[in-house]
């Protein structure tokens, strides 16, 4: 969905840049909820005020909403069955592939583009590979490592002013 929602509003529409659609994907992910109701609440609201959001929201949640019951509804029904099993382990790997696209999307604005960019956002790179190593050696919840994220990049914003 990150990635439908993200070229709609970007690339086809122009209502956000790169930039900004990411800060609203990092705000958004920081808050409970799936992301794509999330970012479709605040587009429509950038673009349409509280109707826009409201139209967004339901645009995403009751199409989705309906397709899970759906498509759960069969997936109990029929879920020793090998094909469907097969199936779903086909679809893995390809969600696996959406979410690297995500990342790859997002590695230039968050970093910069080239190596030399990256040295001047060293401290980004040290606060993603903590927070990497903290998640996965050490189960951190991610609530604490967003809130501290936020005090890092704080914190080297106002040593820079």
């Amino acid at each position: 969905m990150v990635l439908l929602i993200q070229d709609e509003v970007i690339t086809l529409r122009g209502w956000l840049s790169m930039e900004e659609f990411l800060d609203v994907y990092a705000f958004g992910n920081a808050l409970p909820s799936p992301i794509a109701t999330k970012l479709a609440s605040f587009i429509g609201f950038h673009v349409s005020g509280w109707p826009g959001a409201v139209a967004a929201l339901a645009g995403v949640a009751v199409p989705t909403a309906l397709l899970l019951i759906l498509v759960a509804g069969l997936f109990m029904r029929h879920r020793k069955n090998r094909v469907i099993n097969a199936i779903i382990e086909g679809v893995r790997p390809v969600v696996v592939a959406l979410l690297v696209l995500v990342v790859w999307d997002f590695f230039a604005p968050v970093f910069g583009l080239t190596p030399a960019d990256w040295l001047g956002n060293w401290h980004l790179i040290v606060l993603a590979v903590l927070s990497l190593v903290l998640l996965l050696r050490f189960r951190v919840h991610p609530v604490p490592l967003i809130i501290a994220g936020g005090a890092v990049g704080m914190l080297f914003a106002l040593l820079a002013a």
